[in-house]
């Protein structure tokens, strides 16, 4: 579990304005996931395989180099990455003290 505390000066609670921003960012990444989801649907529709399938034959080099392939594992990759992001923010929980 990791704890931060913020401070401010300004006698305006943080709070509210902290929820606002942290909603904000998560609705910015749900927006990029729902962007990438499609691109990713599109290669497969392209190839004929699932991104789970394509990633495991990328990683076993059961795949020649080709730009579309790199596009596919970046967009793979960066899934992950957003979901990650937004599961965090997802767990987090402000305190008022």
């Amino acid at each position: 579990m990791t704890e931060l505390k913020l401070f401010s000066s300004r006698k305006r609670p943080l709070k509210p304005l902290v929820e606002a921003a942290l909603n904000n960012e998560l609705r910015l990444l749900e927006a990029g996931i729902q962007r990438t989801k499609l691109r990713l649907q599109a290669f497969e529709n392209q190839h004929g395989f699932s991104t789970d399938e394509f990633v495991q034959r990328y990683e076993n080099n059961k795949l020649g180099e080709t730009l579309d392939f790199d596009e596919w594992i970046g967009e793979s990759r960066l899934l992950a990455r957003l979901q990650e992001k937004a599961d965090t923010l997802r767990e987090i929980n402000l305190i008022d003290n």
